[in-house]
């Protein structure tokens, strides 16, 4: 697969994971009076899910098992709720940036991150 089109189809997927993070995010804030950090770090599990699934299966086609696979994919994960999580941290409560916007900022950045990792790493030939 070429590198745009296996971009694409990463930003494809991105957006359906998106699509499970933000609802759990907006769904935590306006029904449920979540602080959005927390709303935001909920969502990001479920989109995690979402993105691992749909990325072994459409975008880093590998030989590894899912036993090799899953613990990388979950180690790039985890910073990239870090790094979520100091993003909004600075965005929402030092910056005052409304957390709708601080988020696409931040999930922008961190797809950068999730990319290379996965494609350099989690899903690469063993």
């Amino acid at each position: 697969m070429s590198l745009s089109r296996q971009m694409s189809s990463f930003i494809a997927v991105g957006l359906v994971a998106a699509v499970a993070h933000y609802g759990a995010l907006i769904g935590l804030v306006e029904i449920f009076a979540w602080q959005a950090v927390p709303a935001t770090l909920v969502g990001f599990l479920f989109g995690g899910v979402t993105s691992y699934l749909l990325n072994r299966r459409h975008v880093f086609p590998t030989d590894r098992s899912h036993a090799a696979a899953i613990w990388r994919f979950a180690l790039v994960s985890s910073v990239g709720f870090v790094l979520t999580w100091g993003l909004m941290s600075l965005f929402v409560n030092r910056l005052a940036i409304p957390y709708l916007p601080a988020q696409i900022l931040t999930t922008g950045l961190v797809l950068f991150w999730s990319f290379l990792a996965n494609k350099l790493w989690t899903f690469k030939a063993g």
